[in-house]
């Protein structure tokens, strides 16, 4: 099976190509680096030739608001037009768990932006909602603190490897599309300070937990980050060292 993979070079999709890989797949990684351009297209027609599945797993250079809004409806209605051209049988996104509850987040609002033109559009389809990844973590801290003081939500967070986030996307390919939506999260939730407590490990700055706190600009309350009860959980715990 011929498995494209737009954003291959990435954190997530170089781990999707080595996981379908190993499963014996012809994983093809797809990005500027190899000639290909979901923005402006270029390379698109060639990469997607002979297809059997696409993963987007590309992400906006730029999360500006309004310059992550074109990013995502630009890029999917081209993979979208595209991969109906190539007769591509399964197109498979990666968005965000809760995405649709944090419309105060302009990179929110572009993965539903996302999501419902693949929904619209005319190749079979899976969505993966995933939660945040381990690597992204440290960002967490780096975007909350102000001077000594690092301020956080008093919700939870699930966070998610990547490893097992390739685990679960390779099991979607391997299936029929649901043309719906897949959740795959961590094994465990944990408030917000609780996880970055830990994360900053030796660090001495002050961890706050503040209910006004935002996340990326988004107001949250305790589940707007977690899963449903139907989420497929990874076998990874997280510690700083993941």
């Amino acid at each position: 099976m011929k498995i494209v993979v737009i954003g291959g070079h990435g954190l997530v999709g170089s781990k999707l190509v080595g996981t379908l890989g190993d499963l014996g797949h012809d994983a093809v990684p797809a990005s500027r680096r190899t000639g290909v351009d979901a923005v402006s297209e270029e390379g698109l027609a060639a990469a997607l030739d002979g297809a059997d599945v696409v993963i987007d797993a590309c992400n906006s250079p730029d999360f500006a608001d309004d310059a992550v809004m074109a990013f995502f409806r630009t890029t999917t209605g081209n993979l979208l037009a595209a991969g109906e051209a190539a007769g591509v049988k399964h197109h498979v996104a990666l968005s965000v768990v809760g995405c649709d509850r944090l419309g105060d987040s302009g990179y929110m609002r572009a993965k539903v932006a996302q999501e419902e033109l693949i929904e619209a559009g005319p190749v079979p389809y899976t969505i993966v909602r995933a939660t945040q990844f381990f690597e992204f973590v440290p960002m967490i801290a780096y975007v909350a603190t102000d001077g000594d003081t690092v301020r956080l939500p008093s919700a939870r967070i699930q966070p998610v490897a990547t490893e097992d986030v390739a685990g679960a996307v390779a099991a979607v390919v391997a299936a029929e599309p649901v043309n719906g939506t897949v959740e795959v999260a961590g094994p465990e939730a944990y408030p917000f300070g609780v996880l970055i407590r830990e994360a900053l490990g030796d660090d001495p700055r002050e961890v706050v937990v503040d209910p006004d706190a935002r996340y990326f600009g988004a107001a949250l309350d305790d589940g707007s980050l977690l899963p449903g009860a139907n989420a497929q959980l990874g076998a990874t715990r997280f510690s700083p060292q993941t």
